[in-house]
């Protein structure tokens, strides 16, 4: 029997929600923002819904499998709103949905690929990583690369990769930085800003510093880090949204450099500075 030749008569709010798809509670919630037209009660006091209010139910329904929004779907029914244009506004919501479930399921893939963690560094990284032996970085290499991309994004971090490649590649390099490190740490035991040992690290830091960017270039990684430029495409700074600024990063990650390390960063980077200017 068709539809337009059955009796006319009225379901409950829970007979309407089962036949719609939907439930009692979302449908209180259609006639509380005015989506739904509040339909006639019976003798006790109780909704009740007749055909049309099932056909407007159904293309509710029908709409928000398509992704529009309630808040547009009564501009729709009132024919306040073009319909093209909400539309118009649909297709680009979904193509943002759709770029950042195709950068999920790449970051997938590289996890199935690399393995975690190191597969949840952003693809620029892990390529350039790629090459390298499984073991060969440490955790606190992979640390350092995801603190690196949060601040300066993807780019950033597959270019600080190359430091890391050269002291995987070179034992004497790993060796000498393990010291200096260890170093480093012992200045937030109480040391002075002033004490001599404070420059004297500065002045190795600044050699193993240099040291470093002599093997990046011997390894021909300071060429590799140039090609970054050109592959660094729309697709990876998607990802930029990521990152926030050093400034923040400074104020906001749990650092607890003592004075005398401070001071050791700033005298380093002096040091490094007036290198590289002797160099030009």
């Amino acid at each position: 029997m068709y539809p337009s030749l059955m009796p006319p008569r009225q379901v409950k709010i829970g007979d309407a929600a089962a036949f719609a798809g939907t439930t009692p509670r979302a449908i209180r919630h259609y006639h509380a923002i005015g989506l739904l037209p509040e339909p006639e009660r019976g003798g006790d006091g109780r909704r009740r819904y007749g055909y049309e209010d099932m056909i407007r139910l159904l293309w509710i329904r029908k709409m928000a499998t398509a992704g529009i929004s309630l808040d547009d779907m009564r501009a729709a029914f009132d024919e306040a709103r073009d319909i093209e244009e909400i539309l118009r506004r649909l297709e680009e919501t979904l193509a943002v949905q759709e770029a950042a479930i195709k950068r999920q399921r790449a970051a997938v893939q590289r996890l199935q690929e690399v393995g975690n963690p190191l597969g949840l560094l952003s693809e620029l990284v892990t390529d350039r990583l790629s090459h390298l032996p499984p073991g060969a970085l440490r955790p606190s290499d992979v640390e350092a690369l995801l603190v690196t991309e949060r601040i300066f994004g993807p780019l950033g971090a597959a270019i600080q990769a190359s430091a890391f490649i050269a002291l995987a590649t070179n034992p004497e390099l790993r060796a000498e930085e393990d010291r200096l490190d260890a170093a480093e740490a012992a200045l937030d035991d109480g040391v002075e800003p002033d004490d001599p040992r404070v420059e004297d690290l500065a002045v190795r830091r600044c050699a193993q510093q240099i040291a470093l960017e002599q093997a990046i270039e011997a390894a021909g990684l300071d060429t590799a880090e140039e090609k970054l430029f050109e592959i660094y495409d729309a697709d990876l700074k998607g990802e930029e949204d990521t990152q926030i600024s050093a400034f923040e990063a400074i104020t906001k990650m749990p650092y607890d450099f003592s004075p005398a390390r401070m001071r050791c960063m700033e005298l380093t980077a002096q040091l490094i500075g007036d290198a590289h200017s002797a160099d030009h």
